[in-house]
């Protein structure tokens, strides 16, 4: 051990054949740790100068913007039975093209030849408004037959009450003459008769004289029972023309009415048509609704109903359809505390799965495999989950997103903010500080555009 004490380690290390020996032992060199030390301080000086972009990150899946774009379900709007399937589960479809064919199930819609049958109906029931019509201008002819009628009776009953008033006239007339000659012949009979007494007179005379006395008397009697039946007459034409009024003014209510029972049963037989002509209607449509066709140019994907004269109900689904042209958009879910740092017009960097990407969270543009979005709609009310549902869609001022996305895939999104130094950011997240408030390149522009 003294040997080993006392030997000079230097020198044998200098003239040592072990290489690994001559190289370890090197105590005649000065330590370089001071200038490691320096210049790792200096380094991470540097580091904490560089610029950092604030970010916030957030999973989501891929839709799109436009509710005819996303995945419908197709509904059958009638009960049936499936009689035939045109295409399978996978396959690509046009729009219109004829995806099954269903069959009646209800008894009321059996019959093959329904809507020929409702259509003889329609005929039927159009012919008997043609009637009901014609029936109706007939009581229109009969009612102005009728008042012409009406008014040739009541200008001869007019006539004739004119000429019964001449009559009664005339034996008014003949009754004041028959008056005067019988007071003249009353004064020639008191005069014959004291002539007759004082015989100037002979009593053959006397009674020429009465006899036309008598004459006259029966003359007045007779006239005034001719006045008298002319009056009577009179008054039997004047009731003849009231009835006559009352009974063509009847049997014209009576044509009237009729006239406007054959319009009421028009109309209500009208009523019948347009009630038959919406049955026709729906049963045609009916019939068109036995094939369900594709409502748009997509892939068919689950197929509920599978087997042959399988029963289905209204509403129920058949398949569904995923649209083929698709502008893609992604749906992130925001934290509630980081909701105010999102605006429309944001700009947010994508990683997609299944696409490789080497990301620098906050060198975005060092990155690799990342696309670009921009926000264009923030939702105020939360979703099921908790989180606010942000709509992002492709910027065009990046490069496009790829064609092989398809609807529901996942997305992971970074939404990014300020640019700060890493010091500030390292000092940010060590006081637990929310980062810096964005506002982005649109309410920029409205604001630039407001102070202007």
């Amino acid at each position: 051990m003294s040997n080993y004490l006392n030997s000079d380690v230097e020198k044998s290390s200098r003239i040592s054949p072990l290489s690994s020996f001559r190289k370890v032992y090197r105590i005649q060199n000065k330590s370089s740790i001071r200038l490691w030390l320096l210049g790792m301080m200096l380094l991470l000086l540097i580091i904490m100068l560089l610029p950092w972009t604030q970010n916030i990150r957030a999973k989501g899946n891929i839709t799109t913007l436009r509710q005819e774009q996303r995945p419908q379900e197709l509904n059958t709007i009638i009960a049936g039975r499936v009689v035939k399937w045109y295409v399978n589960e996978g396959d690509f479809v046009e729009e219109g093209d004829t995806i099954l064919q269903l069959g009646e199930v209800k008894v009321d819609y059996f019959d093959p030849k329904l809507l020929e049958r409702t259509k003889q109906q329609i005929n039927a029931k159009q012919q008997t408004i043609e009637n009901y019509k014609n029936k109706a201008n007939t009581t229109v002819t009969q009612s102005n037959a009728l008042s012409t009628a009406r008014e040739l009776k009541l200008e001869s009953l007019d006539n004739k009450i004119a000429q019964q008033k001449l009559k009664v006239q005339t034996d008014e007339a003949d009754i004041v003459a028959l008056n005067n000659e019988l007071t003249v012949f009353k004064r020639q009979i008191d005069g014959a008769k004291v002539m007759l007494d004082s015989g100037a007179i002979s009593l053959s005379d006397f009674e020429k004289r009465k006899v036309n006395y008598q004459n006259a008397i029966a003359k007045l009697t007779s006239t005034n029972n001719r006045l008298l039946q002319n009056s009577q007459e009179l008054i039997n034409l004047r009731i003849e023309q009231n009835s006559a009024v009352q009974e063509y003014t009847d049997k014209i209510a009576k044509a009237e009415g009729d006239r406007f029972t054959s319009l009421s049963n028009a109309a209500s037989t009208e009523a019948e048509v347009s009630k038959l002509q919406n049955e026709y209607s729906n049963y045609d449509a009916r019939n068109k609704l036995y094939y369900i066709t594709a409502p748009q140019s997509g892939q068919i994907t689950k197929a509920k109903k599978a087997g042959l004269g399988e029963m289905v109900k209204e509403g129920d689904m058949m398949v569904e359809v995923v649209p083929d042209n698709i502008q893609y958009a992604v749906e992130m879910f925001i934290e509630p505390m980081d909701l105010p740092l999102i605006s429309r017009g944001q700009k947010v960097r994508f990683i997609f799965d299944g696409f490789p990407v080497i990301v620098f969270s906050g060198w975005p543009e060092s990155s690799y495999g990342t696309f670009g979005g921009k926000v264009v709609a923030v939702e105020t009310s939360v979703s099921f989950n908790g989180k606010f549902r942000v709509l992002v869609t492709e910027d065009p001022n990046d490069k496009k997103w790829p064609k092989q996305l398809r609807m529901g895939g996942g997305a992971q999104g970074i939404a990014l903010l300020n640019d700060v130094r890493i010091y500030y950011e390292l000092w940010r997240n060590i006081n637990g500080f929310p980062p810096e408030y964005y506002v982005g390149t649109t309410e920029k522009e409205k604001s630039d555009t407001k102070e202007k």
